[in-house]
């Protein structure tokens, strides 16, 4: 297996969605691109994938963070392997490009959300669960 990790390009915007919908359901493609657009605007986000012969396989969303808290520091917003090429390692390439990015640039951390079901694949890479605990409210189900 012969793996480019590298920036998707805008003709490979469709492959990229194609593989973050395995994880983000709800997502169009007319909202994606919006999204996208506004993240890349405001946050600087920078969206990975990763290749093989096939074509796309894995995505990598992030971006550079700098908190009073945590300093400047690398978020992973998301990665995704397609559902018929995990298990190969991609999602291990994927974060490990991650964080030689944020090495390059003179980062100490990486942080990220996971959802429950993929706390052991970041726990095997060394990631630990954050003091901080996260907090939201909807304000369309609140009076206030």
């Amino acid at each position: 297996m012969k793996l480019d990790i590298r920036t998707v390009e805008n003709t490979e915007l469709e492959a990229a969605w194609r593989v973050l919908i395995e994880l983000r359901t709800h997502l169009t493609r007319e909202d994606f691109d919006k999204a996208l657009a506004r993240q890349r605007k405001a946050h600087g986000y920078e969206l990975i994938g990763a290749f093989e012969d096939d074509g796309l396989v894995g995505v990598l969303g992030l971006r550079e963070v700098q908190t009073f808290a945590r300093g400047t520091h690398m978020h992973v917003d998301d990665l995704v392997v397609s559902s018929n090429a995990r298990g190969q390692g991609i999602g291990k390439a994927l974060i490990d490009y991650a964080e030689q990015l944020a090495r390059s640039r003179g980062m100490q951390q990486v942080f990220l959300d996971s959802r429950s079901g993929a706390t052991g694949f970041y726990e095997r890479r060394g990631y630990r669960r954050h003091d901080s605990i996260l907090m939201k409210k909807r304000l369309e189900d609140s009076g206030d």
